[in-house]
């Protein structure tokens, strides 16, 4: 009965904590909407900037399109689940987190428990926002299968990419800093990885960091998705170092997902602590 009635309370204060964070975004709905149009316009510039691509530049054909689309869904998860501390940063700053760390809580582990759920939910809703837009945008829907994939694929990077923020919101000492980290990681992130070019498009030394960049382990299952054929062992990326299938992309994906949060938990509890 203690062990049920500990876990019923820890329960009840992650939703509380869950809550509070979507009221927040429910007053100040910006950043949902900036979320959903800054992926948009990409989607739909770049679609247009490239549409007349030579034949050749993309593998297996297709259109630039349809290429570019899992691309910005997943830039779209990256971008919404490396801005997952910017909350706790600022209630560190306002005060709040102090209010809380003194506060009769059963487990202090629910700020965090509050936060990765959030921070999932909130990116997922505008990942499939940017799916849906460029399904009528005419570049293809993912088959059932290939959706589950989807959303498995994007909850590992955001689960990896949300431990990492958190851990820079209680190490940084202040917004500023943290913001400057995201603008500076952000893009060269998207643009070192294939989102916008196949790995054959770059020259040597870019290709390599992109076949390495967790975003290209994210982009090209969910690009390979979209196909009416998939399966888990197709190979979907041809690396400098060998060839991974999906299943391989996944597995890494998991894998540094689980290194992040046991690599990020010694901080986390010594600051909550």
């Amino acid at each position: 009965m203690p062990q049920v009635s500990a876990a019923s309370e820890i329960f009840q204060e992650t939703l509380a904590l869950t809550r509070r964070l979507f009221l927040q975004l429910i007053r100040r709905p910006s950043t949902l909407v900036a979320g959903i149009l800054q992926p948009l316009i990409w989607l739909i510039l770049f679609g247009a900037l490239f549409a007349n691509a030579p034949e050749g530049l993309l593998p297996g054909g297709g259109s630039y399109g349809r290429f570019l689309g899992a691309g910005v869904i997943v830039f779209t998860a990256f971008s919404a689940a490396l801005n997952a501390g910017l909350p706790v940063m600022f209630d560190r700053e306002f005060g709040f987190l102090n209010r809380l760390l003194v506060a009769p809580l059963r487990s202090r582990a629910s700020i965090v428990l509050a936060s990765v759920i959030y921070i999932t939910l909130l990116s997922l809703i505008q990942s499939l926002s940017i799916i849906i837009a460029a399904g009528f945008l005419g570049y293809g829907w993912p088959t059932l299968p290939g959706m589950l994939i989807v959303i498995l694929v994007l909850s590992l990077l955001i689960f990896a990419v949300t431990a990492l923020s958190l851990a820079l919101a209680f190490s940084l000492p202040g917004h500023i800093e943290l913001i400057a980290v995201i603008f500076i990681s952000n893009l060269p992130l998207l643009f070192a990885s294939t989102a916008l070019a196949p790995l054959s498009f770059m020259p040597s030394w870019l290709s390599w960091f992109a076949s390495i960049n967790p975003l290209t382990f994210a982009i090209e299952p969910i690009r390979a998705s979209y196909s009416n054929d998939f399966h888990l062992t197709d190979i979907v990326l041809v690396a400098p170092y060998g060839s991974l299938n999906s299943l391989t992309c996944i597995i890494i994906l998991a894998s540094l997902s689980l290194f992040l949060f046991i690599a990020v938990r010694p901080l986390l509890d010594r600051r909550l602590n």
